[in-house]
């Protein structure tokens, strides 16, 4: 990485308890490997494709105060009784990837699609599955291979 090298994190709020713990495992992540970050919250994860875009129209026009190497995309999203869990994971996932492709961004996937509150907070959790760390983790992954092949922003 360079020392220059700036993440942002997107955190779905929805379910706060959850979002906080993925963001826990992030910054850790991000923290030790000494690359600087911010962290935006939206309400829920079908917004955060929504907000990366933003950040990423406002860096193409150099309007925003940051340029940002990569992402980590945090949220949850909780089976319930209707079919409106299968819309928005299929959304929100295909968004993200639509956003990695058309704009060869660094984003870590850490939006979790759960059955149960319980399934959600297990792989959240900082000391269990930790899955804000694997999403960090991966972003920081693509950062080292964009440099590698000299596609990075900076």
């Amino acid at each position: 990485m360079t020392e220059v090298s700036r993440v942002l994190i997107v955190e779905a709020s929805f379910y706060p308890d959850i979002a906080d713990e993925l963001a826990n495992g992030a910054v850790a992540v991000l923290a030790a490997a000494g690359i600087s970050h911010d962290r935006i919250e939206v309400p829920g994860t079908f917004e955060v494709p929504a907000a990366i875009r933003y950040v990423v129209h406002s860096m193409e026009f150099h309007a925003g105060p940051n340029n940002y190497n990569g992402f980590v995309a945090l949220g949850c999203v909780i089976r319930g009784e209707t079919d409106h869990y299968d819309h928005i994971c299929r959304e929100t996932s295909r968004a993200l990837m639509d956003l990695t492709l058309t704009y060869s961004l660094a984003i870590g996937f850490g939006i979790l699609t759960c059955d149960t509150r319980e399934q959600a907070f297990s792989r959240a959790a900082t000391d269990q599955k930790n899955k804000g760390a694997d999403a960090a983790q991966a972003c920081l992954r693509m950062m080292e291979i964009k440099n590698h092949l000299h596609l990075s922003h900076q």
